[in-house]
C-alpha cells in the first residue's frame, strides 16, 4: 500500500487592504458579540491574525509531502518574491514555486498513492487544498473528504490522526500536534522555536526557508505519530 503524509502552511490577506464590503462581512459577527470598544479591538486583532485559517481570506504558501515507507519528502513553498534555488536537506527536497504550481504538483503526485495521512487534515488541510485548487481552476485528482470514518471510505483512504486519536470526537479535548507529540515522546516541530502562528510573520519578513523547514518538521512528527497509531491503536 502506497502511503503519503501531507501538510500545508497558509497565510492570510491583509485586512486593511480588503474592500469595505469584505471588511464589513468579516467583522459583522464580532461587532455583535463585543461588549465594548476594548473588547471589539481584541476580537478584531484575533480576526486579522486568523485570516490565514480560511481559504476565503488566505492562501497556501507551503505544501509538504512525505512517503513514510521510502522516507523521502518534498516541500513546495512560495518564495515571497525572493530569488531562491531548489535545495536539499536531510531526506527532503525543497522546491520554490507559487501557489498554483504547488497545488498542481500535489495533485499530480497524489494519484500514485492510495492512503493519505494527516493531522487535522479533514478539518483544515483537505478543504483548504480543495478550495484553493478550485480558485486556480485545478481539479483535485483524489477525494480527501469522501467520508470521515475509515470503515466507510472508498477508494483512496484519508487517515486524519487527530480524528483517530480522538476516536471521532469521543474525547472531550482535542489536543494539537505538539501535545500529541509530547505524549508519545516525539520531538515537536515547535522545538525549534517556530509554530504555525509564526508563519504569517515569517512570510512577511521573507523568511520562507524557515516556513518550508517547519513544514518538513510537521511531516516528520506526523510520520512518527502515525507509526504509534498504526502499531498500537489501528484495528
Amino acid at each position: 500500500m502506497a502511503r503519503l503524509i501531507f501538510d500545508i502552511e497558509t497565510v492570510g490577506e491583509e485586512f486593511d487592504e480588503l474592500n469595505p464590503t469584505t471588511q464589513e462581512s468579516l467583522t459583522r459577527r464580532i461587532r455583535r458579540e463585543a461588549e465594548d470598544e476594548e473588547d471589539y479591538a481584541l476580537l478584531l486583532k484575533d480576526l486579522k491574525e486568523g485570516l490565514g485559517f480560511s481559504p476565503l481570506t488566505g492562501r497556501v504558501v507551503a505544501i509538504g509531502v512525505l512517503d513514510p515507507d521510502k522516507d523521502k519528502g518534498v516541500v513546495y513553498f512560495d518564495t515571497a518574491g525572493k530569488n531562491i534555488e531548489p535545495f536539499e536537506e536531510g531526506n527532503f527536497s525543497f522546491k520554490p514555486t507559487d501557489e498554483a504550481e504547488m497545488l498542481a504538483a500535489f495533485w499530480r503526485g497524489a494519484v500514485n498513492y492510495d492512503e493519505f495521512i494527516s493531522f487535522s487534515g479533514r478539518t483544515f488541510d483537505g478543504p483548504f487544498l480543495a478550495i484553493r485548487s478550485a480558485v486556480h481552476k485545478i481539479r483535485p485528482t483524489v477525494d480527501l473528504m469522501s467520508n470521515r470514518y475509515l470503515s466507510s471510505q472508498r477508494g483512496p483512504r484519508h487517515i486524519d490522526l487527530q480524528d483517530q486519536f480522538m476516536f471521532y470526537g469521543a474525547m472531550r479535548r482535542k489536543g494539537g500536534l505538539h501535545l500529541w507529540c509530547r505524549t508519545f515522546g516525539i520531538k515537536s516541530p515547535k522545538a525549534e522555536g517556530i509554530s504555525g502562528d509564526d508563519v504569517q510573520g515569517l512570510f512577511k519578513q521573507g523568511d520562507v526557508e524557515a516556513i518550508a523547514k517547519y513544514n518538513a518538521g510537521d511531516l516528520v512528527a506526523t510520520k512518527q505519530l502515525f507509526e504509534y497509531w498504526n502499531t498500537y491503536l489501528r484495528f
